[in-house]
């Protein structure tokens, strides 16, 4: 992970989605970091946030309170 952060803020910075950031953590089962990424790709308006209502990586957190928020936010609720 270190080496994505220095990607995002070394001398050679490159965008990394915060959404893919998201889905790492999500994969690593470290809920707080994956919604912390999540919450950053809302607010940067992530086009990648489309696909948060049927992305397979993100299937464990779909019972969490902080995860029907964010799809209510991003209006992918009907």
């Amino acid at each position: 992970m270190a080496d994505l952060h220095d990607l995002q803020e070394g001398p050679a910075q490159r965008y990394v989605s915060p959404y893919t950031v998201a889905a790492i953590y999500a994969g690593l089962n470290d809920k707080d970091q994956s919604f912390k990424w999540l919450e950053r790709a809302f607010e940067e308006r992530d086009v990648w946030l489309m696909n948060l209502k049927v992305d397979p990586v993100f299937a464990k957190l779909r019972t969490d309170k902080r995860f029907q928020d964010l799809l209510t936010r991003a209006g992918l609720r009907p």
